[in-house]
């Protein structure tokens, strides 16, 4: 895997950045190499790429997942809290820039934003030469657990042809042989709806470890708690709504001033399962907060500073490390494949204002 590959950008590295990125590649490398990423008889990266690349519109010199999307810019305001459980730079009391960047977990860069279930937010944090990337998700679990799952789940998400959407007997095929996405459908079904990217909580889902001083690790997920009130809107008003009111509502609200998200990790307890995103910790669990990110600027993303990133999750600083979910490696291989592939297209095709 090439630099660019894992760092997902085509800034130049260099000292100190560029042996941190090497170790985090290394790092991502292996996990995919024991998870049989490698292997050309088991999945690969290329083939989930491939399956998310068939699920409708024109994704050429875009993001296969989360193809819809709006760059950010702001600060990480850090209390010093979370250095009591981690040596991340950017968890000692400071503030630190964050590039970031919010989302609909669609595969159409020009779908309509009522077609986007979940929403995201990716924030990259950089602090004394080091890196911080995270992806975060709207929805309190994932909807699956394994990356052959997500394969599957792509391919019964393709768009059939003739009816200009996916197959709904291939998704009641997938959901029968996944009990495990019943935690997932249920938010889907039941959470409220809103306008706004600004009043929803993210969610890492994912689970990571944080490294304290001494070298102990403590197994964590983090999440951004929004300090906007949330809006509810009904079905009908949602399908009066216009194909792009997520951008064009973020834009007004900034407007007016940042946005903020208090950032919180909640540390796991014996027994909580750390290689599973579909099944979410008990809420006693302990709480601590990392720190106040404010969002002051948003711009489009065909020229917007996140357009040349990969939110690969495994970019990470010292005192925080991947856990033993399988997703991870998953994530970090075919982010590099995705990013690869938009960026040489983007080469091959002339601009043409869309997101890249």
């Amino acid at each position: 895997m090439s630099l660019k590959r894992i760092l997902g950008a085509s800034r130049p590295l260099g000292g100190p950045l560029a042996i941190i990125v090497l170790v985090v590649g290394a790092s991502a490398a292996a996990f995919a190499y024991t998870a049989g990423w490698f292997s050309p008889a088991r999945l690969t990266p290329e083939r989930i790429v491939d399956a998310l690349s068939r699920r409708g519109g024109a994704p050429i010199g875009h993001r296969r997942n989360h193809s819809k999307g709006i760059c950010f810019t702001g600060t990480f305001v850090a209390g010093g809290e979370g250095a009591h459980w981690s040596t991340a730079p950017m968890l000692a009391q400071g503030s630190y820039p964050v590039i970031g960047r919010f989302a609909i977990a669609v595969g159409n860069p020009l779908a309509p934003d009522a077609a986007g279930r979940v929403r995201s937010m990716a924030i990259r944090i950089v602090a004394g030469g080091q890196e911080w990337r995270s992806g975060m998700n709207n929805s309190p679990v994932f909807v699956v657990a394994t990356p052959q799952a997500f394969y599957e789940q792509a391919l019964a998400s393709d768009i059939d042809p003739a009816a200009g959407k996916p197959d709904p007997t291939a998704l009641k095929r997938f959901r029968a042989a996944h009990p495990e996405t019943a935690g997932f459908f249920r938010w889907a079904a039941n959470a409220p709806w809103t306008t706004s990217y600004a009043d929803q909580r993210y969610n890492s889902l994912n689970a990571f470890r944080f490294i304290d001083a001494s070298g102990v690790a403590h197994p964590a997920r983090w999440s951004m708690i929004p300090q906007t009130a949330a809006q509810t809107i009904t079905p009908e008003q949602r399908k009066a709504l216009g194909p792009n009111f997520l951008a064009a509502d973020l834009k007004r609200r900034l407007a007016k001033g940042p946005l903020r998200w208090r950032m919180v990790a909640t540390l796991a307890q014996p027994g909580d399962p750390t290689n599973d995103a579909t099944r979410a910790w008990p809420a006693d669990r302990p709480v601590v907060t990392l720190g106040t990110l404010v969002v002051k600027r948003a711009e489009d993303e065909a020229s917007g500073p996140c357009r040349d990133y990969n939110y690969d999750p495994l970019i990470l600083p010292s005192g925080i490390s991947g856990s033993d979910d399988p997703l991870l490696a998953a994530r970090s291989a075919t982010y590099a494949v995705s990013f690869d592939r938009r960026m040489a297209e983007a080469r091959q095709y002339p601009r043409d204002g869309r997101s890249q």
